[in-house]
């Protein structure tokens, strides 16, 4: 038994350290093969790998495949065609495939870079309530802000001191005891509803397509009316993913009926949301925003909602990690058959 792995540049281009990652698992294995292809090389299968006798593994990522390339293929059992026909189109290499009882496997979900999202989620909260990114730009240039004597150096309760530093527009202080709303209990939702459980927060959350498991693991009261979740909401984290079904499902009715001062997480998609709604409210200082997606990506350098003291913002970055990564081979692998490693008996 032979492992074959070719990667394309291309596919580097997107996934960097997952082709690698691949192979470590593999190498335990059994023999491998493991080649990468050129950026300008657009060579089909075949031809970049003509020697494959005895391969039953294949991994092909950003790799043309042609019907030849199957035939080539005689021993093959298993294989992953990444990026050489679209999810679920009909070709006649699949059916070549088929024909002749070879598992080719596909990604079950998009759950590889859930816990990255999640955990960016949960740093974005903790950087809203406590306006942790604007504290380190604003001590770059002055020493003001280390200064916490209330205006005029006169005590009044309620106002900046020397125990108090948050701003009291908007949701500040600890994720303990806050009600925190999320819309959606799926990959990201329910590790995301999980962690600020874990940290005391009272959590529920509305999603018409989770089964009752998800409220459970996510340690989320499940509510059944989306309105109902915005009525008293200290913070709100919309984490479906973007869909026909699922745009603009946080209205503008919802988005209006937030408490004011509320903070608004996002992370998955932006326009999940009722976006124009939600700038509105955020420009008027009524809503505070902690974001890594926007309505338009890259946000134009004069849009309003840079550098205001009630926004955090980031470039879209909360999937993009090693693990997120490592997680993506890993879920592959996870669907080849194991495979029987002989280990000496000393």
């Amino acid at each position: 038994m032979t492992s074959l792995i070719i990667v394309h540049a291309d596919f580097d281009r997107i996934w960097p350290f997952a082709a690698d990652h691949y192979a470590r698992l593999w190498e335990a294995e059994g023999p491998l093969l493991f080649i990468r292809v050129e950026d300008d090389d657009r060579r089909p299968l075949g031809e970049l790998a003509p020697d494959q006798v005895g391969v039953t593994r294949l991994v092909a990522l950003h790799v043309p495949v042609t019907v030849d390339c199957i035939r080539q293929l005689e021993g093959l059992e298993e294989a992953v065609f990444q990026g050489a026909w679209a999810p679920g189109q009909v070709s006649e290499e699949l059916e070549l495939l088929k024909m002749r009882g070879v598992s080719v496997y596909e990604h079950p979900r998009e759950g590889y870079w859930g816990q990255s999202v999640a955990e960016y989620g949960l740093a974005l909260t903790l950087s809203g309530l406590r306006r942790i990114p604007q504290l380190h730009h604003a001590i770059l240039s002055s020493q003001a802000p280390w200064s916490y004597a209330p205006p005029e150096n006169r005590g009044r309760p309620g106002v900046r001191g020397a125990q108090y530093g948050d701003d009291s527009r908007w949701t500040n202080g600890t994720v303990a005891g806050k009600r925190v709303r999320v819309v959606g209990a799926g990959n990201i939702a329910s590790r995301y509803a999980s962690f600020v459980n874990m940290l005391g927060a009272d959590v529920a959350a509305w999603d018409p397509f989770a089964t009752e498991p998800n409220f459970h693991r996510a340690g989320a009261r499940r509510e059944w009316h989306l309105d109902e979740l915005m009525k008293n909401a200290d913070i709100l984290a919309p984490m479906l993913p973007l869909t026909p079904q699922t745009r603009g499902i946080v209205t503008q009715e919802h988005i209006e009926s937030l408490p004011k001062g509320c903070l608004v997480v996002l992370v998955t998609r932006a326009n999940i949301c009722d976006m124009p709604t939600l700038r509105r409210r955020v420009l008027a200082d009524e809503l505070a925003l902690a974001a890594d997606v926007f309505d338009v990506e890259p946000l134009p350098l004069d849009d309003p909602l840079l550098g205001r003291d009630n926004v955090v913002h980031t470039p879209h970055n909360a999937g993009r990690t090693i693990h997120a990564n490592q997680q993506w081979a890993e879920e592959l692998a996870a669907q080849f058959r194991p495979v029987q490693v002989n280990k000496p008996a000393w």
